[in-house]
């Protein structure tokens, strides 16, 4: 029964928000409502009473259903305020999801889920969507899709990056189903029908190089990271590495805390890995809870599309001085967000708080900078398998290490 009630209240508090864009879009209607950050509708002087806004719904419902020659679905309508709603805000990681696309999330976490295989990143400067990196395996990468690739139509669709949702769930659908992907790289554009599967993420790779070093991957923070990481760095040190490469090059972020967890393994306890603060101005300092269980020389592999929580990694790593940074200036996302699942299963994912290295860095909108500036050729970025000889930023990170000797 409590759930009940507090369904209808939410469909109430969502209706509300219909109003609020209705009534700016028609000038007939001359009065308005707001929420405040409760959620409780406020009283601005212009402002009708609740029971004038439940008129003015149902003026507006009646004239769709007098003149309006579509199908009127108030589920949809709904969503499309909520969204729209928090589009206004500017922020394009505060955003809204539906029940299905809750689900969706919750299975790539997970590591699983139906689609093409990518990585995809909002580029604020340009307004696009860019690929940041094809999953192993995938049928994104069986396509020939590279990172960088910049996604400009889905089933012959226009997408921006302000529609970076829209289009992941746009090409998400049923495992054996088709989705046309138009793509620009450079100034060519191709397009690729792929047929979309389930696709198996897997966090981690790991191997030994050339004078005991050892290398670790990472391609993702989500769920279960921490620990897979711990494990393949243990199977590492069996095989006898004396050094180590952290590469979080093309890694778009994750669970703050699987990257945290990482950086405690490293640094010494008490530590100062993260500096985050809020609206308020309330700062909260994150430290290292354990002692550290690797201790030699590392290097991590950086590039821009390091971003999020690849970014607390290595800003933690470099201002505890437990790293050297080898590559290409980081994304530059330093905003953390909180995400809440509502009683009907949808989710509202909100921007809380910006992040700072321990050093008081800002990297929102900034990034950070390597040590070691090295880039890659532009004929190796279009490789889509990269082979470690012509991989000149890993050619320098080993270089880097040699001269620990």
């Amino acid at each position: 029964m409590e759930r009940n009630n507090g369904q209808r209240i939410y469909k109430w508090v969502m209706l509300t928000l219909i109003i609020v864009i209705i009534t700016s879009l028609i000038t007939a209607f001359t009065t308005y409502q707001y929420l405040t950050a409760d959620g409780k509708v406020a009283a601005n002087k212009n402002t009708t009473s609740l029971s004038g806004l439940e008129y003015t719904l149902s003026k507006f419902r009646s004239e769709l259903e007098k003149k309006y020659i579509g199908e009127i679905n108030d589920e949809e309508l709904i969503e499309g305020a909520i969204k729209g709603y928090l589009a206004a805000l500017g922020d394009p990681y505060t955003v809204y999801y539906t029940k299905k696309e809750m689900e969706e999330i919750m299975q790539e976490t997970n590591g699983n889920y139906v689609g093409i295989g990518i990585y995809m990143t909002q580029n604020l400067e340009k307004d696009a969507i860019t690929i940041i990196k094809p999953i192993e395996n995938s049928p994104a990468e069986k396509a020939g899709i590279l990172p960088g690739d910049i996604i400009t139509k889905i089933d012959e669709e226009t997408y921006l990056g302000s529609q970076l949702e829209e289009a992941s769930n746009k090409i998400k659908g049923e495992s054996g189903t088709k989705v046309k992907i138009e793509i620009l790289r450079g100034t060519e554009t191709k397009t690729l029908e792929i047929t979309r599967q389930k696709v198996l993420i897997s966090h981690i790779t790991a191997k030994v190089l050339e004078n005991k070093i050892g290398y670790i991957a990472i391609s993702d923070f989500d769920g279960g990271c921490a620990e897979e990481f711990k494990t393949k760095y243990q199977e590492l040190e069996k095989q006898g590495i004396n050094k180590l490469i952290i590469d979080i090059r093309n890694n778009g972020g994750g669970i703050v805390d699987e990257a945290i967890d990482i950086v405690d393994m490293i640094t010494e306890k008490g530590s100062t890995l993260l500096i985050t603060k809020d609206k308020k101005e309330n700062e909260e300092i994150t430290k290292a809870k354990t002692n550290p269980i690797i201790k030699m020389p590392i290097v991590v592999l950086t590039n821009e599309y390091s971003a999020s929580a690849s970014e607390i990694l290595a800003g933690a790593l470099k201002d505890n001085k437990k790293a050297t940074l080898v590559g290409t200036k980081t994304y530059g996302k330093g905003v953390i967000q909180e995400l809440h699942q509502l009683s009907d299963g949808s989710g509202l994912k909100i921007t809380t708080n910006e992040y700072f290295t321990p050093n008081r860095t800002t990297i929102n909108k900034t990034g950070i900078e390597p040590d070691i500036q090295s880039e890659l050729s532009k004929e190796a970025k279009e490789k889509l398998q990269l082979e470690e000889k012509d991989d000149t930023q890993l050619q320098k990170a080993i270089e880097v290490l040699k001269e620990n000797n």
